[in-house]
């Protein structure tokens, strides 16, 4: 549950609740209706986050600040991880996560697509961000009713209320788009590196300030109904001659699939065959008969 400490009538802290990484995913699933986000502890080991922030560290360090407050002045944001890095890709497929967020779409889509990938460094100094609403990737077209995405970030460091841990509203998924939060409603996602955030697309939340003298270092994972246009544009972040080499679930989660019956077809414009209609599959050396979820 999320739990509200009270002294002497005055609210101390808010928290959002802690699972186990023994966690099944009705428990899961269990939090995020009701608060709209929960932290799962230690799902990875520390030599994963290790190798996880090896393989992305020389590209961090060669990607600039943010140009603006949303984006952080003294943060770093740095994509393309599934073409970048392999531990990435174990974790866009991390069994736990994909099976909950299976679970949380389906009420609105038969398949799933990878959104973003993104390390989010926030230096010293860094400010805290503006609360937002993810789901607002897309503007305010979509009904309230359905839900378009599920997030994660991943602890690759300690993230604490001091050094910029990310902070959320816990049950503004279920408000009204203009409703206010106040001060005492904030929560902090405070956990230990190689531990996961989850949290819906329709929570308000943002960015901590870093107070402290390191920087905070995140994996910021998105997913989202497979008939929506991802954030990250995974088709040119992460190419076919990259794809063609990844495993068939991560293929089908960057997009290279026919989305349900007819979402994603083209015809191959060097062919000689005319018009003739192929699946996206077709690009990374498959077919539709081997997709597994292909809805014709």
């Amino acid at each position: 549950m999320i739990v509200a400490l009270y002294l002497q009538n005055k609210v101390v802290q808010m928290t959002v609740a802690t699972l186990p990484r023994e966690a099944t995913t009705d428990e899961i699933l269990a939090q995020l209706t009701a608060n709209g986000a929960v932290i799962v502890s230690d799902v990875i080991d520390r030599k994963t986050v290790r190798q996880m922030t090896d393989e992305t560290m020389p590209y961090i360090e060669n990607t600039p600040m943010g140009g603006d407050d949303f984006t952080g002045r003294k943060t770093q944001r740095t994509g393309a991880l599934v073409a970048r890095s392999a531990t990435c890709r174990r974790l866009v497929l991390h069994p736990l996560v994909v099976d909950a967020t299976r679970k949380f779409l389906a009420p609105f889509t038969k398949k799933i697509l990878l959104h973003l990938t993104q390390t989010i460094r926030i230096h010293p100094g860094g400010a805290k961000q503006t609360l937002h609403r993810d789901r607002f990737a897309w503007g305010s077209y979509l009904p309230k009713s359905i839900e378009p995405q599920l997030n994660t970030i991943w602890a690759l460091t300690e993230f604490t209320e001091e050094n910029g841990a990310t902070r959320c509203i816990p049950g503004s998924h279920t408000w009204d788009w203009d409703e206010r939060a106040s001060p005492d409603q904030f929560a902090y996602a405070e956990m230990s590196p190689g531990s996961v955030f989850v949290y819906t697309g329709s929570i308000l939340h943002s960015g901590g300030a870093n107070n402290s003298k390191q920087a905070r270092l995140g994996l910021n994972l998105t997913y989202c109904l497979g008939w929506l246009r991802q954030e990250e544009n995974q088709y040119l972040s992460c190419p076919p001659d990259i794809a063609k080499n990844l495993e068939p679930e991560l293929q089908d989660l960057l997009g290279y699939t026919q989305g349900d019956f007819a979402l994603g077809y083209y015809s191959d414009p060097y062919r000689d065959d005319g018009g003739r209609i192929l699946g996206p599959e077709s690009v990374v050396g498959r077919t539709r008969a081997d997709t597994k979820e292909f809805g014709a």
